[in-house]
């Protein structure tokens, strides 16, 4: 089975109860559409554990970029690399974790994913009107940052489903709960992701206490909760 989660900012427990709880497993695919570090109190041990995993693809989101513009801005100023270390592991609460193997894995992370079925990426993809266009025209800047896909009216039409993160839903809705957007003329609750044109997968998690993820050959929601 395939799931996506987004995110997740470093609430490593939630996580592995989230994963325990869909009884992830060798045969099953995660993919992480980025935010896995930040605001929580586990960054860099649930960055190292979802590196080691071999069937994840951990995808790049903002914070992730924003840590690598600073590690990169460090290292245009000095050659002293063990300070820069330091000040590396000063970012995140856990930072006594992190080691130059883990920043350079987190160096190259990929900026989106395409599967036979859907779009991962963490905050927008391009569009002209109301049209996909190829992920190759985008820059990284508007896959980790764009705030305008994940209005109600921007429906991406006559391609695959995007799945993203990046703005908590509660701040469309009200709830913390995974957003689907059926296409024109299909049943709200289709267990098909080829009849959606996207879903918001941002569960505002350092706010809400709430982690959830979308199995997509289903569209079955799985939520934790503190």
């Amino acid at each position: 089975m395939t799931y996506c989660i987004s995110d997740i900012h470093g609430h490593y427990d939630l996580f592995c109860r989230l994963m325990d709880a869909v009884r992830f497993g060798g045969d099953d695919t995660l993919y992480i559409l980025g935010d896995a570090v930040d605001k929580g109190p586990q960054s860099v041990r649930l960055a190292k554990l979802l590196l080691s995993i071999n069937n994840a693809v951990y995808l790049a989101g903002n914070h992730e970029y924003d840590f690598l513009k600073y590690y990169r801005g460090l290292m245009r100023q000095t050659t002293d690399y063990d300070g820069v270390l330091q000040k590396l592991r000063a970012y995140f609460p856990d930072g006594a974790l992190l080691d130059w193997e883990t920043i350079d894995r987190l160096e190259f992370l990929p900026f989106y994913a395409e599967t036979e079925t859907f779009i991962g990426v963490h905050a927008g993809v391009p569009m002209q009107k109301d049209r996909l266009l190829p992920l190759a025209r985008a820059t990284c800047e508007q896959l980790v940052y764009d705030r305008r896909f994940k209005d109600v009216g921007v429906l991406p039409q006559g391609g695959k489903c995007v799945l993203y993160g990046h703005t908590p839903v509660r701040y469309l809705t009200g709830k913390d709960e995974i957003l689907f957007y059926p296409r024109g003329g299909v049943p709200k609750k289709s267990g098909s992701i080829a009849d959606y044109c996207k879903v918001h997968l941002d569960m505002g998690t350092s706010m809400s206490g709430v982690l959830g993820c979308v199995r997509t050959e289903d569209c079955r929601c799985f939520y934790v909760h503190d």
